[in-house]
């Protein structure tokens, strides 16, 4: 028997360590939580042409709909992020989760325009703690040259259940009406809710950070590992540590996101972050509408927001290889490819095959390139912050969100042609791309500070 006390370093264990049975049984319930988180914020978009005939709601009404779920998105992923660091990730998502599942039902009962601002802001304002604190949890259970490829697959549940609101939406709106869309949304996010209480895991990379909780550390290191053998309840007891980052057991503050070269890292990944979420949030809102009214079918509308929504999330996770192995300048590719294409789209004249094929083109570019930004979000920055750091990106980025369909509504009432809408849009991967490269230039720059240690502890990235 071992009569001596040992120090594991958590950063060590996870760093050595293949994903495992462990790895991918939390990849996939986070995929499943996520797929209905996309599902549930997208289909107001296809439910929109509906609602618009049914409620009598102009294009000015329908963006403020679209931009009430993304202001709450964005008060909810301040809220839930400091949550998340605060109490930790588990019980954080758990509770988003069930919120949104119920809201959203609810919003099927929406009877006036008025209570669909109000349930849309609340429904965004749980749907946007989920996101960040599911890609904190899971950056910290895996080793560092995995996580954005980590964070790309979650991401696809998200797109899959944003691409399966549109077929959804075909297959219930037009029989049982658009509240059938939301009963549906809601009913089965509760039940993956419930599924989350039985499996998901707290971060032990977490709790070492601020040196919380050993009883649950320790078992959750034994169900990664059994051979481990962690102590807590015997003599004597294990010492939790990450080697890889100092210890903050203190409560967050804003400045420290601008620490060291987060002070360049963080403006540059709020302003990409921004404008990749202020094109998404456009095609994905008003996607279904522009393309009724340049005379294609609602139903052809549905799918080309349901094939963007695929091949975006396929070229994300295509992307993600190079973006572990050789850094951030690879997330620039997609938005530098999508610029040109969307400029052709809005100022040339052509046909109509040719104009969806580019369509689709354009947009799914578009879509790969925001994966490309979201799954950097959270990998800069230590555990004890990190749900803030994700948090306040994507926050900030639903500035873009809001705006988005905000100014598309303007756009669609100002008599320009609609086609114009997509040269407008190109301006957003631009300047995505641009950040881009700044963030790379700062990573590579970026160097490992020795720090004096205390016991089990030395280095801080």
């Amino acid at each position: 028997m071992t009569t001596e006390s040992r120090t594991i370093d958590v950063a060590k264990l996870i760093e050595g360590r293949k994903l495992g049975r462990f790895g991918y049984s939390l990849i996939a319930v986070s995929w499943l939580i996520t797929f209905f988180d996309g599902f549930d914020m997208m289909m107001v978009g296809f439910t929109a042409p509906y609602m618009r005939e049914t409620m009598a709601l102009d294009e000015l009404m329908l963006g403020n709909v679209f931009s009430a779920g993304l202001l709450g998105m964005m008060l909810g992923g301040f809220a839930f992020a400091y949550l998340g660091d605060l109490l930790g990730r588990r019980k954080s998502i758990i509770w988003a989760a069930f919120a949104f599942g119920i809201l959203t039902f609810a919003t099927g009962f929406a009877e006036t325009y008025e209570a669909l601002v109000i349930l849309r802001f609340l429904d965004g304002f749980a749907i946007g703690g989920m996101l960040p604190l599911i890609w904190a949890l899971n950056i910290e259970f895996v080793p560092k040259r995995m996580r954005s490829t980590v964070v790309t697959v979650i991401m696809m549940g998200y797109s899959m259940g944003a691409a399966l609101a549109g077929p959804v939406t075909v297959w219930l709106a037009p029989v049982y009406g658009w509240p059938a869309v939301y009963f549906f949304g809601g009913a089965c996010t509760l039940v993956s809710a419930s599924i989350l209480i039985f499996t998901l895991p707290e971060s032990i990379r977490f709790l070492a950070a601020k040196g919380l909780r050993p009883d649950i550390i320790a078992a959750t290191i034994n169900r990664m590992d059994p051979a481990a053998d962690a102590r807590t309840r015997t003599s004597p007891q294990d010492n939790f540590v990450l080697v890889d980052e100092l210890r903050d057991p203190g409560n967050f503050r804003l400045g420290k996101l601008f620490k060291g070269d987060l002070k360049l890292l963080t403006p540059l990944l709020w302003l990409g972050y921004t404008a990749s979420t202020m094109a998404v949030y456009f095609t994905s809102n008003w996607g279904p509408i522009v393309f009724e009214d340049l005379d294609f079918s609602r139903d052809t509308a549905a799918y080309v927001g349901s094939i963007t929504s695929v091949l975006g999330a396929v070229l994300g996770l295509a992307l993600m290889q190079f973006t572990d192995r050789k850094g951030p300048f690879f997330v620039a590719v997609y938005p530098l490819i999508a610029f040109p294409v969307l400029l052709f789209i809005g100022l040339a004249s052509m046909g109509a095959d040719l104009f969806l094929l580019l369509s689709i083109i354009g947009i799914s570019l578009v879509g790969g390139a925001h994966f490309g930004i979201l799954s950097i979000a959270g990998v800069y920055y230590p555990s004890a912050i990190r749900a803030n750091g994700a948090g306040w990106a994507t926050s900030i980025a639903k500035v873009g969100g809001i705006a988005g369909p905000i100014v598309g509504g303007y756009i669609l009432a100002s008599g320009l042609p609609i086609v114009r809408s997509f040269a407008i849009l190109a301006i957003c991967p631009a300047i995505l791309a641009l950040c881009a490269i700044g963030i790379g230039v700062t990573v590579r720059r970026r160097r490992s500070e020795i720090v004096p240690p205390y016991p089990g502890e030395a280095v801080s990235s």
